[in-house]
């Protein structure tokens, strides 16, 4: 499964992002945009989950819309997850130790291309293999 050392590596693999501590979390932008976080959960999230409440490593991850969020986290509730805090926000939670890295890699490549500006993410497209 995924560990931190492989969101690094795939976030900053991608032109011009960047990473940056806040709140003594980490975080991976692009031109000066989120697309992926450190996201643990705090005692609200806690409270609001109850027993469902995962432990382990939780990242944050910008998504197209909330019908995208919506999709991921019924199609593997496993892995994808929300929070009241996220609720109208086009994000998802992620069980990182519950993913696989291929998927992970999918997940932040959409992220990324979602935030970067139209003609880095065209340039990116276009040098990409088919």
């Amino acid at each position: 499964m995924a560990t931190w050392d492989d969101v690094r590596h795939l976030a900053l693999a991608l032109p011009e992002s960047s990473e940056r501590l806040s709140r003594e979390l980490v975080q991976w932008r692009v031109k000066d945009k989120l697309f992926v976080w450190e996201r643990p959960l705090r005692r609200p999230d806690l409270e609001a989950l109850g027993d469902a409440a995962p432990e382990g490593p939780v990242l944050g991850v910008r998504v197209a819309d909330v019908g995208v969020k919506e999709a991921l986290v019924a199609s593997d509730p496993d892995v994808y997850f929300t929070i009241p805090h996220f609720d109208g926000y086009p994000a998802v939670l992620v069980r990182l130790d519950r993913i696989d890295v291929a998927e992970l890699k999918e997940l932040i490549v959409e992220a990324w291309l979602l935030r970067a500006p139209k003609r880095l993410a065209e340039q990116y497209l276009d040098a990409s293999p088919s």
